[in-house]
């Protein structure tokens, strides 16, 4: 359903080098199957929404191609934008118009009705049909992702590009919208989606760790937990500061970060809870099975070693 191959589109950055999507010699190469949620996570910066725009045909790429949905991006951009949704990071509706009145909107300039496609939005629409005469630019920020949502979804698209749509909505209708995602993938729609939350990421059906414009490794949200190659604990303290220094000079240690109000602290093999105990004068130590961001930050390290 896409395939990019070797994709480049790189600016320069402040420091003298490239930023942008396929900073690295061969540029970024990928492939999303018919049906699939795939997820793109990585810190601000890392080219997701760049890339976004070069699969929805809105930014040309310096070098290789992409197809979406049996359509070149370069070639075939007036067909291909019949066929997709992009919903991007910012809100980028009408603010003068009203919430039914955006939606009208959208679903005109496709051709369809909103009665034609509600099955598709009631899930998600039905929370703020109460507010449809008012303007879009007095809804809540978590409304306006709704409505932005509702407009993506209106025409019916094979495939869905959602930058961050969960920024700035409650948890129970995250929630929500992503029940809506997963039953219009067993539709067939293909979503590609960015989100700054790991447990969001965790119900894609793969995912992308994205730096500097290159994917570091894609893989089921499963198996990068399950092969995480090495042995990581939780500790805690009464002294962060303390703990945190203390943690960077373990001799066996090969990383380790803030996680809430806890450290994980990924080591060497053989190394045990008494050994990170002894070392830091606190018995909060407990070996714990690695998660997505465990998987990340390690991943990123390796990349800038």
């Amino acid at each position: 359903m896409i395939r990019a191959e070797e994709l480049s589109l790189t600016f320069p950055s402040p420091d003298g080098g490239r930023v942008g999507v396929g900073t690295a010699p061969g540029g970024l190469s990928f492939l999303v199957k018919r049906g699939e949620i795939f997820g793109v996570i990585g810190p601000d910066g890392a080219g997701k929404s760049t890339l976004f725009r070069i699969l929805c045909s809105l930014m040309l790429p310096d070098s290789g191609k992409a197809i979406v949905a049996g359509y070149d991006t370069n070639k075939d951009y007036k067909a291909l934008r019949k066929v997709i949704g992009y919903m991007p990071g910012t809100f980028s509706l009408y603010p003068d118009l009203s919430v039914e009145e955006n939606l009208q909107f959208f679903a005109t300039i496709f051709g369809t009705t909103i009665e034609a496609n509600y099955h598709l939005i009631e899930d998600i629409y039905s929370q703020i049909e109460p507010f449809k005469t008012r303007k879009a630019r007095s809804l809540s920020g978590g409304m306006k992702q709704k409505l932005a949502l509702s407009c993506t979804l209106i025409h019916s698209p094979e495939v869905l590009f959602l930058d961050e749509p969960t920024t700035g909505i409650d948890p129970i209708s995250r929630v929500d919208l992503w029940n809506m995602l997963r039953k219009l993938a067993k539709r067939g729609v293909t979503i590609v989606v960015s989100t700054p939350y790991m447990d969001e990421a965790k119900q894609c059906d793969r995912i992308a760790f994205m730096q500097e414009g290159q994917f570091l490794t894609v893989d089921t949200p499963q198996a990068l937990e399950h092969n995480y190659p090495h042995p990581i604990f939780e500790v805690g303290g009464d002294n962060r500061l303390e703990l945190l220094g203390l943690l960077s000079t373990f001799p066996k240690a090969i990383n380790s970060f803030a996680f809430g109000e806890v450290f994980h602290i990924t080591t060497e093999e053989g190394v045990s809870e008494v050994e990170i105990a002894a070392h830091i004068g606190s018995n909060k130590v407990r070996r714990i099975k690695a998660g997505l961001e465990d998987a990340f930050l390690l991943l990123s390290m390796s990349k800038n070693v």
